[in-house]
């Protein structure tokens, strides 16, 4: 009786490991299947408004970690500014315009920001993802969609996401489609001004940025995760080996 109780303590011991590993297996496949493109989700879409702009970094070099990535602003863009990430560095790009750009307020610029590039702290493991937040002004091109053309570099390899489709063409039909925005008209003036609004805008951004910040952290520690899960296995033994144990003495 005892050595079956033994045994049956162990399958229990064993299968309760099994379980919590497979669904850790689970959800990390999730992680890594959740999205194949860098795409982006923007908190506004609205002609002339500011907008947080996050781009989700997805497993792009197969088995190899992420090192930088490379984001070009398209021309109607003038400036952004990169949200602070732990995991990594960043920098602007600017480049020197072939002639002076009259901005709409009248005043004319010659330079400006034409790429944000992320250098990774430490790779970004395939099995996980990050999310790189920039904050910009849209333009006042209601309808028009902007691309964002972005260089995925790793360990080994490189994805190059610019692709634009054609008329007509299906971006989802892209091997690698460049991320897009596309502009929608501004709403109704609501009495409070555009300096009213701003202030609502850069309120909600460092909101947003944070939200964000705390999600690029909590993607790497999946790896904890499996740690635990572990132990959980090594534990159940453990206490399957003592009950044998018990039973012989």
């Amino acid at each position: 009786m005892k050595k079956s109780l033994t045994k049956s303590t162990l399958r229990r011991a064993l299968s309760g490991a099994a379980v919590a590993g497979g669904t850790a297996a689970l959800m990390l496949a999730g992680i890594s299947g959740a999205s194949a493109h860098v795409g982006i989700s923007p908190d506004k879409t609205a002609a002339n408004s500011y907008a947080l702009l996050t781009f989700g970094i997805p497993h792009g070099c197969d088995t190899y970690g992420t090192t930088k990535m490379t984001i070009t602003l398209p021309a109607e863009l003038n400036d952004a500014q990169p949200t602070v990430n732990p995991n990594w560095t960043a920098e602007k790009v600017v480049e020197q315009l072939p002639e002076p750009k009259k901005l709409a307020d009248g005043t004319s610029i010659t330079k400006r920001t034409s790429q944000i590039v992320y250098t990774a702290k430490a790779p970004l493991e395939p099995e996980f993802r990050d999310a790189l937040v920039l904050s910009a002004k849209l333009p006042d091109t209601a309808g028009k969609t902007l691309y964002f053309p972005t260089l995925q570099n790793c360990e080994q390899g490189q994805t190059d996401w610019s692709q634009i489709p054609q008329d007509g063409q299906d971006a989802h039909a892209l091997k690698a489609p460049a991320p897009s925005v596309t502009i929608t008209a501004a709403p109704a003036a609501n009495g409070h001004g555009a300096a009213g609004s701003e202030s609502s805008a850069e309120a909600s951004g460092t909101a947003h940025a944070a939200a964000v910040t705390d999600a690029g952290a909590q993607a790497r520690s999946w790896a904890g995760l499996i740690a635990g899960v572990g132990g959980l296995a090594l534990g159940g033994l453990a206490f399957a080996r003592s009950r044998t144990q018990g039973s012989r003495n």
